[in-house]
Formats: structure tokens, C-alpha cells, sequence
């Protein structure tokens, strides 16, 4: 099964492809999609879909996985993280991809075996679940595959009566 975890935003989208096969993980790619906060919000947004849009055609992954966002305070933050993932979305719509979604405490349960872990924590894990030499930077692409790894560990529940 590939898996592809997305972190969303607006300026930074972090990505992480897995593999998964019996109960071996690897990562196959992982990084950041950034925009310049100089580009109009609807260039942003179309560099993210098509960025994420080739990602999708060249790994093409069973299945798409982000983390709840709750946003209690920057409304502006919640806005571009809703539009990044709403792009993000359509292209996984597009090509028959389902989605899941974990709350934060569940990746980091998954990851770590601690809800409440910190991120230095997730991305130690990260590194040694999916033997990495170093830990994924920037935080972008260590959140996009802790959240893919999390959907690894949770797959069979998960995907229970979805559908694309």
C-alpha cells in the first residue's frame, strides 16, 4: 500500500510518501511544497494542486491521509490551511483517492505511544520507524509523514466503509 501524508498550508505543505508492505514501512519521498507569500492566494493555491496533483500521478497512493486541524486563535492561519487543504482534496477527488484524517494525539499516539508527545519525540520516532540517517526536516515534511505513518499503524480500522 502507498500512502501519501500531507501537512497543509498555505506558504508550506509538507508531503511523505510510505510504503507499506506485511509490516515494513519505507519512505519513498518526502520534503515541502512552498509558495511565496508574494503570489496572490489563488496562484498559491494552484501551485499546490498541481504539485501535490503530480505527486499523486507519480506514487499513485491508495490513499490520502492529513491531520485534523483545530485552530482556536489565528484566523488567518485557519484560512489558508483550509484553502491549501481544500486544493489538496480536489486532486485526490480527481483521481479516486479516499482521505483519512487523525486527530493530533492520535498520530502521535500511533508514532510515538504517547498523545501528548512533543515534536521532537515525533520526529525521533519518524527517523528511527522508517530508518532514516537523519531526522526529516523541516517540521513540514516530519508532521506529513508521521500522519502517514500513524494511517500504517491504523489502516485496516481506518478504511473500514470508505469508499473514493
Amino acid at each position: 500500500m502507498i500512502i501519501l501524508g500531507i501537512d497543509p498550508g498555505i506558504a508550506t505543505t509538507g508531503y511523505g510518501v510510505l510504503r507499506k508492505e506485511g509490516q515494513q514501512l519505507a519512505a519513498l519521498a518526502f520534503g515541502v511544497i512552498t509558495t511565496s507569500p508574494r503570489e496572490p492566494p489563488p496562484q498559491r493555491l494552484e501551485t499546490i494542486y498541481d504539485s501535490v496533483g503530480r505527486l499523486m500521478d507519480l506514487h499513485a497512493p491508495g490513499v490520502l491521509v492529513t491531520e485534523r486541524i483545530f485552530f482556536a486563535k489565528n484566523e488567518t492561519t485557519a484560512f489558508g490551511v483550509g484553502r491549501a487543504i481544500g486544493v489538496v482534496l480536489l486532486a485526490a477527488a480527481q483521481r479516486g483517492i479516499p482521505w483519512v484524517e487523525y486527530t493530533p494525539p492520535e498520530v502521535k499516539m500511533a508514532v510515538v505511544g504517547y498523545g501528548n508527545a512533543d515534536k521532537k519525540q515525533v520526529q525521533y520516532m519518524i527517523t528511527r520507524l522508517l530508518n532514516l540517517p537523519e531526522p526529516p526536516k523541516p517540521d513540514d515534511a516530519a508532521d506529513a509523514l508521521a500522519v502517514a505513518v500513524c494511517h500504517a499503524h491504523s489502516a485496516p480500522l481506518a478504511m473500514l466503509g470508505r469508499t473514493p
